[in-house]
């Protein structure tokens, strides 16, 4: 099965998912997407795989958060708009494969959901 990892290599938890993932011989490729950015149509697919709307998987405490989300009343597209332009916003790692996903922090959820999917 291939794998998916929305990755932040300057985040622990997210080289720990790509770790896991790789030691336990999972095809994976990698979305740098702090490096390379990332589209509305990718935040839309990862949203609708995890089954959450972006407010659920956004970083709270990020400084963009604080400045652009907190206490304000924003649409799913509008919070898409601001995970573009603030790619930390994104909460990681996330990892997709066969339409699903799970947002992989601890480990163990990463580990549950793909054993279960076995």
């Amino acid at each position: 099965m291939k794998y998916t990892i929305y990755h932040n290599p300057r985040c622990s938890k997210s080289r720990c998912a790509l770790d896991w993932l790789t030691n336990n011989q999972h095809d994976v490729t990698v979305i740098d997407y702090i490096k390379s950015g990332i589209t509305s149509e990718q935040l839309r697919h990862i949203s609708e795989s995890l089954g959450l709307g972006p407010q659920h998987w956004i970083r709270t405490e990020e400084p963009e958060y604080k400045t652009h989300v907190k206490g304000k009343t924003l649409t799913d597209a509008e919070l898409f708009d601001l995970m573009i332009r603030f790619p930390k916003l994104i909460q990681r790692p996330i990892v997709l494969w066969a339409n699903r996903a799970v947002l992989a922090r601890p480990l163990e959820l990463l580990i549950d959901a793909i054993t279960d999917a076995d």
